[in-house]
């Protein structure tokens, strides 16, 4: 591991086809007794209320520990899913590594900075170029996929795998723990949510106030807050939240103004902080924070953690520092469970003690594997469980603080376990351009990617946040566009991004206050309707962003990745081409309305204008919420 990114080897001694010897029947389905190496393996397949049960059951084999299982496929099915995929979303023809890492690859950002500078003066910045797939890794890997032909495959397994995609008529399954997976189909999509969210969790409702209008990302004190506060509330902006990720004090790195992790209240980077959180709640707005599961060493929190044995150790016995950018830092030992009881006293304490409506989760994917954990576990297993755990101990604060329903937590990593811990997702660290693979388009495929995971209610960073000096910086345009998209998905948060100062904010002039103003306006415009999204999300596991194929069977729309539907009777295609004012817009075959002419299309493709603050999108005609929705558009 470098940075969170893994490069994987392995050698094999050796590999043998498993033959068949015999099918025995049972009750409600059979087993199949294969051979290889002089041994029995046996497979046992049973159905029980229409989900299959695939497992290997008999002992463990001595010197096995590779498994490859293959199933026949439909050659013309679309497979959807693996957690979180950014440049493609049908991944039929691909190989998937189930191994959660950091998405944003420290060798990739330096590539692109340094062809800008280069080549990229006389050829442009390429945007629509992407690498070869198994050059991306993934902060969210999850063994679970589902298909076009409406049904889902969840595999029980937590160590490094691989979904093989490659062969268009069987999928095979490479493990490192014996196979066991479940399936179930359906007549619909929404029967297929449901079933595999009862199978992995369901996420809870948002707050109430989270629909109340934007979250303002604003750093560096309490004044700073204030002013922009007050500029944000002259323009018309309806503000129900400002995020200020360095509450807990700040670093200034190569990388750019980063958050110390020390998670106290920095009182003087932030004088009165208890008293204006009141102040703000008042008027409205929640004041969010920010955590991960590392610890800055040259702080006190860190000292006393590493006193109590509280950290994860390497080899030798010593805390294992991990550098993340620029600088180490300790991760807590979460096997430990006063470890764990301890770090989550401080998310009771200072976070929601000091009365924080929401903060970002952040991380979760850098466990080492050659780690030594508390509880004796191999960390290479334990790996991929991490985020879970991570999850599982921010919503168990808010649960144990009596704060469910009011205070929720973003995450951005995740695995079998996310889904039932995590109260919402966020698409993680996209880079602050029009990229296809990294970019503001890249948010749509990850978000309909975690919904046929089974995780239904993500959001992303307005403006994204990656950036690299003037080489990789926050356009005005791609700000504006990236707002009026995030004002149709759950939540409209914006992101000051790693070098503030390099990337257009918010509050930069005149028109990008009121294009902010316009799009909470929007966003609060949706509430009712967004709402009932998330209950149907909560109580059984349908999306509140659906892929188009979700509602239409049509060829087109189960390739489509650059468009989505916000629940059923919404149909939104963000504008992702730089200096663009119109795009070409599939519309599967119903009667749509555009929001902001009224005028009506019916299904197929057509160039439609969008001058900022009024993105392609449509109302379903025959949407019972028809004039409701319709009226969004003259906010």
């Amino acid at each position: 591991m470098s940075r969170g990114s893994f490069v994987y080897k392995q050698s094999f001694s050796k590999k043998e086809k498993c033959t068949l010897k015999e099918k025995e029947t049972l009750p409600n389905g059979f087993i199949l007794h294969f051979t290889a190496g002089g041994q029995a393996h046996d497979i046992r397949v049973t159905e029980e209320e229409g989900k299959i049960t695939v497992e290997y059951v008999g002992d463990e084999k001595p010197g096995i520990n590779r498994y490859w299982l293959s199933v026949p496929t439909n050659p013309n099915e679309g497979i959807y899913g693996c957690g979180e995929t950014y440049s493609k979303f049908n991944l039929k023809g691909e190989k998937i590594r189930i191994w959660v890492a950091e998405h944003q690859n420290v060798g990739r950002i330096s590539k692109k900075v340094i062809k800008r500078a280069t080549i990229g003066r006389i050829i442009g910045s390429q945007p629509k170029k992407t690498l070869k797939f198994s050059k991306y890794e993934s902060y969210y890997a999850q063994p679970t996929f589902t298909s076009s032909d409406k049904y889902y495959v969840h595999v029980f397994t937590n160590a490094y795998s691989e979904f093989d995609f490659s062969d268009r008529d069987r999928i095979t399954f490479y493990l490192q723990e014996r196979p066991h997976l479940v399936t179930e189909s359906g007549d619909t999509f929404t029967e297929v949510s449901e079933k595999l969210s009862a199978l992995l969790g369901r996420v809870p409702m948002l707050p109430d106030w989270t629909y109340d209008g934007a979250i303002l990302a604003v750093q560096e004190g309490t004044d700073v807050i204030d002013r922009k506060l007050k500029a944000a509330e002259e323009a018309g902006i309806k503000v129900n939240g400002i995020w200020s990720q360095d509450w807990s004090g700040c670093r200034r790195t190569g990388f750019g103004y980063q958050v110390m992790w020390n998670w106290q209240w920095d009182r003087q980077l932030y004088p009165n902080l208890d008293e204006k959180i009141k102040e703000w709640k008042e008027k409205g707005v929640r004041f969010l924070g920010y955590i991960n599961p590392f610890m800055a060493i040259e702080k006190e929190l860190y000292a006393y953690a590493s006193k109590q044995g509280y950290c994860v150790k390497d080899r030798e016995g010593k805390d294992y520092l991990v550098t993340i950018t620029t600088f180490p830092a300790a991760m807590i030992d979460f096997t430990n469970p006063k470890a764990y009881e301890w770090y989550k006293g401080l998310i009771k304490e200072n976070m929601i003690g000091l009365g924080m409506g929401g903060w970002m989760a952040d991380f979760g994917e850098y466990l080492p594997v050659d780690s030594v954990l508390y509880s004796g576990e191999d960390a290479a297993v334990i790996h991929n469980q991490w985020p879970a755990i991570w999850a599982k101990m921010n919503r168990e604060a808010i649960s144990e603080c009596g704060k469910e329903g009011e205070v929720f937590f973003f995450t951005r990593a995740g695995h079998t376990g996310t889904i039932a811990a995590s109260t919402m997702m966020w698409t993680g660290d996209q880079h602050v351009d029009w990229s296809v693979d990294d970019g503001l388009i890249s948010t749509v495929p990850a978000t309909l990617s975690l919904a046929m995971s089974g995780y239904g209610l993500t959001h992303s960073d307005a403006g994204g946040y990656t950036t690299y000096g003037k080489l990789l910086s926050r356009t005005k345009e791609l700000l504006m566009r990236w707002e009026e998209m995030n004002a149709f998905t759950p939540l409209l948060r914006t992101h000051e991004g790693n070098q503030p100062v390099n990337d257009v904010q918010f509050d930069a002039d005149r028109e990008l206050l009121e294009q902010m103003a316009r799009c909470s306006a929007m966003h609060v415009g949706l509430k009712s309707y967004l709402v009932e999204l998330n209950k149907v999300q909560s109580k059984k596991g349908t999306p509140v962003m659906r892929p188009l194929f979700y509602h239409y069977d049509e060829p087109k729309a189960y390739e489509e990745k650059t468009e989505y539907l916000l629940g059923e009777d919404v149909l939104v295609a963000p504008i992702y081409e730089e200096g663009t004012s119109a795009r070409q817009v599939y519309l599967p075959n119903d009667t749509w309305v555009h929001l902001f002419s009224g005028a009506e299309y019916k299904g197929g493709t057509h160039t439609v204008e969008a001058p900022f603050g009024k993105p392609p999108v449509f109302i379903r005609k025959a949407s019972p919420r028809y004039e409701e929705l319709m009226s969004v558009g003259n906010k």
